[in-house]
C-alpha cells in the first residue's frame, strides 16, 4: 500500500478510536410490583403434585401418550409458531443491517474509454470522471484511457447513535424470540385443553349412550306395562319423548365432537381430513405443576420477558434521539489510477488519491430534536407501565387458576356424591317400578337426575383439567429467560 492508502487507513483508525462515548441514559431493569407469595397456595394440597416440570414437554406430565404426539407436532408445523419463528429471524438480520453501520463502506470501480476529439482535443478518464483538453494541434488519432478507483466512506459513530441503535435491535430481537416462545406456549396450551374438551365429549357420549339405552329399556317395560293394564298410553308417549331427546343430544356431541377434533388439526398444522383421533376416556388425575415464587415467575413467563426487552429497546432509543443533537462526521477517500494502455494502469505515477471529512449540524429545527427526545422518554414510560403491568397479570394468572384448582378440587368431591346417590335412586326407583309401586315419571326424573350428575362431574374434571394447562401456562411452561439468545 502506498503512503497515501497508510495515512488513509490510519486516519480511519483514529476516528474508529474516538468513538467511545454513546450519549443517553444506560439502561436498568426497572423493579417490579412485588409479590411475596402466593395466596391461594396456602393450605392446599394438590391431589396428584408433579415434582418437576419437564423443561419444553410440560404436558407429559399428564401421562397421556395421545396428547404427548400431538404436542411435539405444534412447534414443527404450527403455522401462528411459524409465523413468529419467521419474525424472529427478521429481527435477527436487522441487528447485523446496524451492526454493518460500524464499518466503511467500501466500493470498486473500473472503465475503459476511448474518444477521439476534433480540433485537437483529446478525452482523458479517470475514475469514471472524463476531462478534455484542447493541444492546439488538430489530430484525428483516437484516445484510449484505462481508469480503477476504490473509494470508501465512514461516519464514525462518535456519539453512539448506532450502538444505541444496534442495542435496541438486539432487545427487540430478543423480544421478537420470546415472542415465539410465548406463540408456542400459547398453542400448546391451547391444544392441550382442545384434546381434553375431546376427551370430555368422549365421556359424554358415553353418558348420553348409557342413557339412551336406559330410556330404550324403560320404553319396553312402559309399553309391557300398558298391555298389561297398569299404566295408561300416554306412559309410553312420554318415554319415547325422552328417548328420542336423548338420542338427539348424542348427536350433538357428535358434531361437537367432530368439531374439536378439526381445531386440534388446524393446531398441528394439517387439513382437517389428515387428522382422526380415536375416541378414549378421560384421566381421572389431574396433575398440579410446581409452584415458583413470584419474583421467579419474573424470569419464567416468555410475555413478561417481551415486554422487558421492549422497555430495553425503548431506552436504547432515547439515546438515538438524544445523538441528533450532536454533528454527523463523514470520512471520505478514494484511491485510484488512470493510464492510456492496461500495462500502466498501475504505476506509481499515474497514482491519484484524495481524503476527506465533513461536518454537519443542525443550528434551528424549532424544536424537533427537543419533541423527539420527549417522545422517545414517553414511549419509555409507556414500555415500563407495560411491563408491570404484565407482572401484574401475570401475578393474577397463577393466583386464578391456583383458585380454581383448590375449588373445583372440593366441588369434583361434592358432584362425585351427587352422581354415587343419583345411580343408587335410580336402582331404588327401577326396582320399585317393575313391582309396579312408583309411576314411570319417578323413574324418568331419576334417569334424567344421573345424566345430569355424570355430565357435572366430566365438567368439573374438564374444568381442573384446564386449569392445570393454564397454570402450566402461566408459569411460563418450563421456559426461562435464559433461552433467550445473546444477540
Amino acid at each position: 500500500m502506498s503512503g497515501a492508502g497508510l495515512r488513509f487507513a490510519a486516519a480511519l483508525a483514529m476516528a474508529s478510536g474516538l468513538c467511545a462515548c454513546a450519549v443517553g441514559p444506560d439502561y436498568h431493569r426497572p423493579a417490579a410490583p412485588p409479590s411475596p407469595a402466593f395466596k391461594e397456595a396456602a393450605g392446599w394440597t394438590p391431589s396428584h403434585p408433579v415434582d418437576a416440570l419437564d423443561k419444553g414437554a410440560w404436558w407429559s406430565m399428564f401421562n397421556d401418550p395421545t396428547l404427548d404426539g400431538l404436542e411435539r407436532r405444534v412447534a414443527a408445523a404450527n403455522q401462528t409458531v411459524k409465523e413468529y419463528e419467521a419474525a424472529y429471524r427478521q429481527a435477527h438480520a436487522i441487528v447485523a443491517e446496524a451492526q454493518a453501520s460500524f464499518f466503511p463502506v467500501v466500493t470498486a470501480a473500473a472503465d475503459a474509454q476511448r474518444s477521439k476529439g476534433a480540433g485537437g482535443t483529446t478525452g482523458t478518464t479517470i475514475g469514471g470522471a472524463t476531462t478534455t483538453t484542447t493541444t492546439g494541434v488538430s489530430t484525428s488519432r483516437a484516445v484510449t484511457t484505462y481508469g480503477a478507483t476504490l473509494e470508501a466512506s465512514w461516519a464514525p459513530d462518535f456519539w453512539g447513535k448506532i450502538r444505541r441503535t444496534v442495542e435496541s435491535d438486539k432487545a427487540l430481537a430478543q423480544a421478537s424470540a420470546a415472542d415465539l416462545a410465548n406463540a408456542r406456549l400459547s398453542a400448546q396450551a391451547a391444544l392441550a385443553q382442545d384434546y381434553f374438551q375431546l376427551r370430555t365429549l368422549d365421556e359424554e357420549k358415553t353418558a348420553y349412550a348409557d342413557t339412551v339405552s336406559a330410556y330404550e329399556r324403560l320404553v319396553k317395560l312402559t309399553q309391557d306395562q300398558v298391555r298389561e293394564g297398569t299404566q295408561p298410553q300416554s306412559a309410553v308417549l312420554t318415554a319415547q319423548t325422552q328417548l328420542y331427546a336423548a338420542q338427539a343430544s348424542l348427536i350433538a356431541v357428535g358434531v361437537m365432537r367432530a368439531e374439536m377434533e378439526h381445531a386440534i388439526a388446524v393446531l398441528v398444522g394439517v387439513a382437517p381430513s389428515d387428522l382422526t383421533i380415536s375416541p378414549a376416556s378421560l384421566s381421572r388425575e389431574v396433575p398440579t405443576p410446581p409452584l415458583t415464587l413470584p419474583s421467579t415467575l419474573l424470569e419464567r413467563r416468555p410475555d413478561i420477558a417481551v415486554a422487558e426487552r421492549r422497555m430495553a429497546s425503548g431506552n436504547a432509543l432515547i439515546g438515538v434521539a438524544v445523538a441528533a443533537y450532536y454533528p454527523d462526521v463523514t470520512l471520505s477517500g478514494d484511491y485510484g489510477s488512470s493510464a492510456s494502455s492496461l500495462g500502466k494502469l498501475f504505476n506509481a505515477s499515474n497514482t491519484l488519491w484524495s481524503f476527506g471529512a465533513d461536518a454537519t449540524e443542525t443550528l434551528l429545527d424549532f424544536g424537533l430534536r427537543r419533541a423527539q427526545v420527549r417522545a422517545a422518554k414517553a414511549a419509555y414510560d409507556e414500555d415500563v407501565a407495560t411491563y408491570r403491568q404484565t407482572v401484574l397479570t401475570a401475578f393474577q394468572g397463577v393466583e386464578d387458576e391456583l383458585a380454581a384448582l383448590r375449588i373445583y378440587q372440593e366441588e369434583e368431591a361434592a358432584v362425585l356424591r351427587t352422581e354415587t346417590a343419583a345411580r343408587q335412586t335410580l336402582k331404588l326407583d327401577l326396582d320399585e317400578f317393575r313391582e309396579g309401586t312408583v309411576d314411570y315419571t319417578t323413574v324418568i326424573a331419576a334417569q334424567a337426575s344421573l345424566l345430569s350428575a355424570s355430565l357435572n362431574v366430566l365438567t368439573v374434571l374438564q374444568n381442573r383439567l384446564d386449569a392445570s394447562v393454564l397454570l402450566v401456562e402461566d408459569l411460563g411452561g418450563g421456559w426461562t429467560a435464559a433461552d433467550l439468545p445473546k444477540s
